[in-house]
């Protein structure tokens, strides 16, 4: 399983998610490759407020290095997950066919919720095949607090932790829509039209 988080800079919002995701699904055993990316140009640190609210929550972004999402990261990811929609209306132009498996994190939690956690008898293609059932391009226009987590970039720490929170808990409800307890020990490998 390929997960891919995309931002603008790849330098707080993503990163936070990518660290905060990969240490999710680590501790509960699923097999995932996650990653993330932005839409500037790359090789920059995450922000020292990202570094410091993930150091708190015992995550390391120290190392961390922006990169600009390439046409292959899209194609490769079963999964992508972008904080805003400008980011997903990017990412499907550029890959038009992975439309179906790229979402906002809100807007998955949101269509996942709806219908309800995966069974242990569907794969994650599937699954995504059902939450993506229905969406236009169109209704993905502009932007909008339903969809969108706010960027804490030049924000206060506060400003930081607040997204730090936000996206972690988004996290957790995908976490669980994605792969319930139940379906943890059966291999979660998507099919791929």
């Amino acid at each position: 399983m390929r997960v891919l988080v995309l931002c603008t800079a790849n330098q707080c919002r993503s990163p936070m998610a990518e660290v905060i995701l990969r240490d999710r699904l680590s501790e509960m055993g699923v097999e995932a490759e996650v990653a993330s990316a932005g839409r500037m140009v790359g090789d920059q640190p995450a922000s020292g407020g990202a570094v410091e609210v993930m150091a708190a929550r015992g995550l390391d972004l120290s190392e961390h290095r922006s990169r600009t999402c390439a046409k292959d990261d899209l194609r490769q990811a079963d999964l992508v997950l972008c904080m805003a929609r400008e980011h997903l209306r990017d990412a499907a132009l550029a890959h038009p066919d992975a439309f179906g498996r790229i979402f906002t994190l809100k807007e998955l939690v949101r269509r996942g919720t709806a219908i309800g956690p995966r069974p242990a008898s569907q794969d994650i293609a599937e699954w995504l095949s059902r939450a993506h059932h229905g969406r236009t391009h169109a209704g993905l226009l502009g932007s909008s607090e339903a969809d969108d987590v706010g960027d804490p970039m030049g924000g206060s720490e506060e400003d930081y932790r607040e997204a730090a929170e936000l996206i972690d808990g988004l996290l957790g409800r995908v976490v669980s829509l994605m792969w319930p307890a139940s379906n943890v020990d059966r291999p979660a490998t998507p099919r791929r039209a």
